[in-house]
C-alpha cells in the first residue's frame, strides 16, 4: 500500500506536506476522529482525501454547496481518483448510476449534501456500503454562534450514532473558541483531537478605508490595483448588487451581480463566467463564495459591514488561494455600524444571542479603527498572538493618532443636549454650525455646542463618531432609527477623567507597491511573461472547455509559470513539478513538452 507522501507525489502532484497536514492525515487514517481549523488554501481537502484513498472503503465527504462539490470532484477526475458528487444537479439516471457504483465499492471519494445524507434512503445505503471515513467540510455551519448557520447539519450527529466505528473529521477555516466548542458538542467530537493551523494568510495585504464615495472609492481600488484581473465585491443587500455591478460595467469592469433574488440559470450563467474567464469581477451578498475553489481571485472588496470577524475572514479567504498577492479591500462608515446594529436589535432571536452578535459586531468595529497591525488583530480574535506583518496599510503607512478628548467632550455634549434623539448628520450639523431648516426647527443653534466643532470637518467628524461607538461611549438606539445614545462609559470622558485617542483619516491612496516581507514569506515569485506562458494559458483554456471544467483544474497558474520558466523538455523534467501527478503527466505530459519546444 502507498504512503500518504507516496499520494501526494503521484496522485496530486506535490512534493510535500505543509503544516499539521502529516500528523492530521496518519491520525484519521488509522482511524482517530478530528477537528481541523486550518485557513482557506491551506490545503484542509488533502487532510480527508488522502486518508480516503489509504484506507478501505468510500470516504463520504458532506458539503454545503453543490459547486464546491462539483469543483473538487472535477479536480479528482483530473487527477485519475474515482470520485463522484451525489446532489439535486442530478437527473434521475445519474443519481441511481452514481448510487451503484457507491455500494459497488467503486468509489474513492462520495460527495453529499447534508439534506440528501439525511434521508433515511442514503441512511440505509451508507448502512449497505464499505465506509472508509466521513469528512464534515465547512463544519462552522452547524453552530448558531457561527457566521453561516445551516439547521441541517446539527443533524449530522446521526453519523456517530449509527457508524461509531466509522472516522470522523471536521473541517473549517473559521472558528472562535465559542464556535469551536459547539462543533464539538453537536457533531459528539468530544474524544477527537483538535488541529488548529496558523490562520495567518500572508499573501493577503488587508486595508480598510473611512467611507465616503464608496463606488468611486472602489473603481479607483481596482483600477489601480487589480484592472484586469478577478475579484469578488460584497454588498448587503441585493437592489445594492445589482447598482454596483451595473455601475462598474459602466465603467469599463465585466462586473456580473449574484444573489438570491436572482433564477436559478442567471446564478448559475454568472458563476460559471466567473469561475472560467479571466477578470470577471462578481459583486454578490454574502450567499456568493462558500462553494467557490476559484484559485485565481485577486481581490476581495467590501461595501458594507460584515457581521463578525468570522465573516470577514471567510470571505476575504476567497482571495489569494493560490498563495499569489491578493487584496482585502473594505470600505467602512459609520452608517455600517447603525445599521447592523439595528438589524441585530431587531432580530427576532433571544438576548443571549443578539448579546454575543453585539460583541462579534464590536470586535469587527475594533478591527476597522485599530490604530495597529490589522493582521494581529484578526489572529488575536482566533486567539493567535504575532507581530506586525507589514502587509497591511497600517503597517505600510501608519495613521497618526491624536489626543481627542475635547473633541470627544464636544461629541458626547452635543448627542446629551439634544436629548440623545438624533444621528450623525443633525449632531454634526449643529456641531460645525450649519443653520439648517432642521436645526432652526429644534432651536438647536441656541445650544452651547452649536458650532463648536466649526474646525472639523464633515467627514472627519463622521469618523470621530465612529471610533466614540468603537471605543464603547456611544451607541446607536434602534428603536430611534439610528440615534446616538450616551454609555455609562461616557461619563468618565465628559467629566475628564480618561483620555480619548482617534485615528486620523487616511488620505487617499496611491498605487500600492507590494510589501517586500509579503513576497519573501509567501516565498513567490513574480509571473513568468511571454509567448511560452501565453501558449500555455491557450491551451489549458482549450483543454479546460473540452473536459467541461474551470480551468484551474487543469493546472494552476503556478504549475504553467514553472513550466514557463523551465522550459523542459521530457517527460522526467516535468515529473515531480508542484501539480502534475502521474495521470496529469500521462494525459497531458507530450502537449506541454511540444509546446514548450514550439513557443
Amino acid at each position: 500500500m502507498q504512503t500518504g507522501l507516496q499520494l501526494l507525489n503521484t496522485v496530486f502532484g506535490y512534493p510535500a506536506f505543509r503544516g499539521a497536514q502529516t500528523e492530521i492525515i496518519a491520525h484519521v487514517a488509522a482511524g482517530g476522529d478530528a477537528l481541523v481549523l486550518m485557513p482557506t488554501g491551506g490545503g484542509k481537502s488533502l487532510c480527508y482525501q488522502i486518508p480516503a484513498l489509504l484506507r478501505e472503503g468510500c470516504a463520504v465527504v458532506i458539503s454545503p454547496l453543490i459547486a464546491l462539490m462539483q469543483d473538487q470532484v472535477a479536480a479528482l477526475t483530473e487527477a485519475g481518483v474515482n470520485a463522484a458528487v451525489l446532489n439535486s444537479s442530478l437527473d434521475a439516471q445519474a443519481a441511481y448510476q452514481t448510487e451503484r457504483d457507491f455500494a459497488d465499492a467503486k468509489l474513492d471519494l462520495l460527495y453529499v449534501a447534508p439534506e440528501r445524507l439525511m434521508t433515511p434512503r442514503f441512511l440505509a445505503l451508507l448502512g449497505r456500503a464499505k465506509l472508509a471515513l466521513f469528512a464534515i467540510d465547512e463544519a462552522h455551519c452547524v453552530s448558531q454562534w457561527g457566521h453561516d448557520f445551516r439547521p441541517e447539519y446539527i443533524q449530522l450527529s446521526v453519523l456517530h450514532e449509527q457508524f461509531p466505528g466509522v472516522p470522523r473529521i471536521a473541517l473549517t477555516a473559521t472558528a472562535d473558541e465559542l464556535t469551536r466548542a459547539e462543533i464539538i458538542a453537536r457533531l459528539q467530537l468530544e474524544d477527537a483531537r483538535v488541529f488548529i493551523s496558523s490562520f495567518d494568510r500572508p499573501n493577503i495585504h488587508y486595508a480598510i478605508a473611512g467611507k465616503h464615495n464608496a463606488r468611486d472609492q472602489l473603481l479607483e481600488f481596482i483600477r489601480t490595483n487589480h484592472a484586469g484581473e478577478a475579484g469578488i465585491v460584497y454588498c448587503l443587500s441585493r437592489k445594492k448588487v445589482e447598482e454596483t455591478a451595473g455601475w462598474l460595467s459602466a465603467a469599463g469592469i465585466p462586473a456580473l451581480p449574484y444573489h438570491a433574488g436572482l433564477d436559478a440559470q442567471t446564478r448559475a450563467r454568472h458563476q460559471q463566467r466567473f469561475v472560467n474567464e479571466d477578470g470577471v469581477v462578481i459583486v454578490a451578498t454574502i450567499a456568493f463564495g462558500m462553494g467557490i475553489d476559484k484559485p485565481d481571485v485577486r481581490f476581495v472588496a467590501h461595501l458594507d459591514l460584515p457581521k463578525s470577524i468570522e465573516a470577514y475572514y471567510q470571505e476575504t479567504g476567497r482571495a489569494g488561494r493560490d498563495g499569489l498577492p491578493a487584496d482585502a479591500w473594505m470600505a467602512y462608515g459609520l452608517g455600517d455600524v447603525v445599521q447592523q446594529r439595528r438589524m441585530i436589535d431587531e432580530s427576532e432571536a433571544n438576548e443571549t444571542f443578539k448579546r454575543v452578535s453585539y460583541g462579534k459586531l464590536d470586535a469587527l468595529v475594533g478591527l476597522a479603527e485599530a490604530a495597529g497591525c490589522r493582521r494581529v488583530r484578526l489572529l488575536a480574535y482566533f486567539g493567535e498572538a504575532s507581530t506586525p506583518c507589514g502587509n497591511c496599510d497600517n503597517c505600510l503607512k501608519p495613521p497618526r493618532v491624536w489626543n481627542g478628548t475635547e473633541t470627544a467632550q464636544k461629541a458626547l455634549s452635543c448627542v446629551y443636549r439634544t436629548g440623545q434623539r438624533f444621528g450623525a448628520g443633525h449632531l454634526i450639523d449643529i456641531l460645525r454650525g450649519n443653520f439648517t431648516e432642521r436645526v432652526r426647527r429644534f432651536h438647536h443653534d441656541e445650544l452651547t455646542t452649536f458650532s463648536v466643532g466649526a474646525d472639523l470637518t464633515d467627514r472627519q467628524w463622521r469618523a470621530v463618531f465612529r471610533q466614540l461607538i468603537a471605543l464603547g461611549f456611544l451607541e446607536a438606539d434602534a428603536e430611534a432609527y439610528g440615534a446616538f445614545k450616551l454609555t455609562d462609559a461616557a461619563r468618565d470622558v465628559l467629566k475628564g477623567e480618561i483620555t480619548v485617542s482617534f485615528r486620523a483619516e487616511a488620505e487617499r491612496p496611491r498605487k500600492r507597491e507590494r510589501s517586500r516581507k509579503a513576497a519573501f514569506v509567501s516565498g513567490l515569485h513574480s509571473p513568468v511573461a511571454g509567448p511560452l506562458l501565453d501558449a500555455l494559458r491557450a491551451w489549458r483554456h482549450a483543454t479546460a472547455r473540452e473536459h467541461g471544467v474551470p480551468a484551474y483544474v487543469v493546472f494552476h497558474d503556478s504549475t504553467l509559470e514553472a513550466i514557463a520558466a523551465t522550459r523542459p523538455r521530457t517527460l522526467d523534467d516535468l515529473r515531480g513539478m508542484s501539480g502534475i501527478g502521474a495521470k496529469k503527466l500521462e494525459r497531458y505530459g507530450e502537449a506541454l513538452l511540444t509546446i514548450a519546444r514550439e513557443n
